[in-house]
């Protein structure tokens, strides 16, 4: 199983590819407000997220990716219960 640390690692690197700049990358950090996602941000992010974790991120789950630190839980709960297998 693949720890926390290191799925918070990953997921600063996807920030970082949808072109976040690094000091602006906090679990707290809201997508919306504090990130300023429009439709292009969210479908890179979700890209990059899906190919780095190897997931496919089911549309009813989309709506609950409010802050950054939701896209943790996302991948560790889809990690438990196997939707996941990194390349």
């Amino acid at each position: 199983m693949m720890e926390d640390k290191t799925i918070r690692r990953i997921m600063y690197r996807v920030l970082r590819k949808t072109g976040i700049p690094k000091e602006e990358i906090e679990p707290d950090a809201s997508f919306d407000d504090d990130l300023n996602f429009d439709k292009l941000d969210w479908n890179l992010f979700l890209f990059y997220m899906e190919d780095f974790f190897n997931i496919s991120v089911p549309d009813k789950e989309i709506p609950n990716l409010k802050r950054v630190k939701d896209s943790f839980k996302l991948v560790a709960n889809m990690e438990k219960v196997g939707c996941m297998t990194l390349a």
